[in-house]
């Protein structure tokens, strides 16, 4: 019986170890982790967000005059501030008080983040 070399037994244990490292930290990876797509943001924005928020992102979707808080206007200094990780968490939780429901269960994580980055690109553009 040929006994393999101790650098081989040595990758092997490395893969096995990496390899369940992988597995238990495989939860914990979020969409974040690939590129988010602005065509594909642009496709959910205009299904779900373009009612409220408008085509450019001013908060004059024909849905806002009924609204008694005003949806969010993506040009607003405010908006700036925000980074792309609250922006996120209020697309994925909502706004308490607020018209802004909860999108989780209803976009898959990357879609969240393919409309985060449309949204910088509309808060970028004028009328």
């Amino acid at each position: 019986m040929r006994i393999p070399p101790l650098s081989a037994i040595s990758a092997l244990s490395v893969t096995l170890i990496m390899g369940f490292i992988g597995l238990l930290f495989a939860p914990l990876l979020h969409a974040q982790d690939y590129p988010a797509d602005i065509t594909r943001g642009k496709a959910v924005y205009e299904r779900h967000c373009q009612a409220c928020h408008g085509g450019g992102g001013w908060g004059d979707g024909p849905d806002a005059k009924a609204l008694k808080v005003a949806p969010a206007n993506f040009h607003r200094f405010s908006s700036f501030l925000k980074s792309d990780e609250e922006l996120l968490r209020t697309i994925e939780h909502g706004v308490v008080f607020s018209p802004m429901h909860s999108w989780r269960g209803q976009l898959t994580d990357g879609e969240m983040q393919d409309v985060v980055a449309y949204v910088r690109l509309l808060s970028q553009q004028g009328r």
